[in-house]
């Protein structure tokens, strides 16, 4: 009787398959460490089609590790703008220096120095050293968790660290000596494109399907097992976009804490009513108050619940900073989470003409 699981032939199939329907990526036409590095931290949270555009924006941008180790602060965070999680490429200036400082300005190509950069953890040390260096490592993300979990019938929680170190060295027995890089490409790509997540995989048309125990035993839907996460903190905010002649008031946050040292509208820890809104900027010099739509944005663990104003001043104040829309348009990162507020900016300013 046949068995349920081939190594052998599962590795086959799944390079074959790989080698007919690998996804053109700008970071594969030209697989140096630097630029596999920027797009795995980039990847991390995000569509492969989103990242497209920044990849070969930052890239444009800062072409060298060099040129990232001497960034300027508020021009990396730009650049960043719309990826979210500010802290990655924060830590992506730190590993840039320390490798300009001991490695020559390259990323070491041992996954063992890889793993002691700020920033880079197992899988993406893996990552770089397989498909940049041809090392020999498993590069296991949530894509490879949840498709070798289907094809072992593993009941080990995903989210558990100690379950990624038991499949790294599962993995490892099924990577070529040969074809380390386009190994874990393909589970990759594989997960993302047929055994996905939350929907029913397409396992009629996978080519792994033969050596899936998960398949064959009917218990593919039911995993990858993962823990319940906990429920989010809701923190309720209100954002205040104050205008007046043509520019808008923004500020840095502290350099401590959530969406730290990144630029913000004025952002109140409640939800306050235009009445309040009045009595905080001073009455007398308010034109006038819109209220905008409420926002929600979801972090990591908290949940901003968002009520929004746009309020017109009479007179430009002279103290703090503001900024026109081509110098928020290309100098001053605003995160994610106030989109919302940003684009009812940029509806103002299509209003009055600028």
């Amino acid at each position: 009787m046949e068995t349920l699981h081939n190594k052998e032939r599962f590795t086959k199939n799944l390079l074959a398959w790989y080698d007919q329907h690998a996804r053109v990526l700008p970071w594969r036409e030209n697989a140096q460490s630097y630029r596999i590095w920027v797009s795995e931290i980039m990847l991390q949270q995000t569509r492969v089609e989103a990242v497209k555009p920044y990849f070969e924006r930052f890239i444009n941008a800062l072409p060298t590790l060099q040129d990232l180790a001497n960034a300027d602060d508020d021009e990396l965070k730009k650049l960043w703008e719309g990826l979210g999680y500010y802290n990655r490429v924060k830590n992506m200036k730190k590993c840039a220096q320390v490798c300009v400082k001991e490695y020559g300005g390259q990323l070491p190509s041992s996954y063992e120095q890889l793993l002691t950069l700020p920033g880079i953890g197992s899988y993406t040390a893996g990552a770089i050293a397989s498909i940049a260096f041809k090392q020999r490592v498993a590069a296991v993300d949530g894509n490879v968790l949840r498709v070798f979990s289907r094809v072992l019938v593993s009941e080990d929680d995903i989210l558990k660290e100690k379950t990624k170190k038991k499949f790294q060295n599962i993995i490892l027995e099924y990577i070529p000596e040969d074809r380390s890089d386009a190994f874990n490409q393909a589970l990759m790509e594989i997960g993302a494109l047929v055994c996905v997540p939350n929907a029913a995989p397409r396992c009629n048309i996978c080519p792994l399907a033969q050596d899936c125990i998960g398949y064959q035993t009917n218990q593919a839907l039911r995993l990858p097992i993962k823990t319940k996460k906990k429920d989010r903190k809701i923190e309720k905010k209100t954002i205040i976009v104050v205008v007046a002649d043509q520019k808008v008031y923004i500020h840095k946050r502290p350099k401590e804490g959530i969406l730290s040292d990144l630029y913000e509208f004025i952002t109140v820890d409640d939800q306050i009513s235009i009445q309040e809104v009045e009595h905080k900027l001073g009455k007398t010099n308010i034109k006038n108050i819109t209220q905008l739509q409420d926002a929600k944005h979801i972090f990591t663990h908290i949940e901003w619940h968002m009520k929004g104003y746009l309020v017109e001043l009479n007179n430009l104040p002279e103290q703090g900073l503001w900024v026109s829309k081509d110098d928020l348009n290309n100098t001053y990162a605003i995160p994610t989470a106030f989109k919302k507020y940003k684009e009812a900016l940029e509806t103002w300013w299509k209003v009055i003409g600028n």
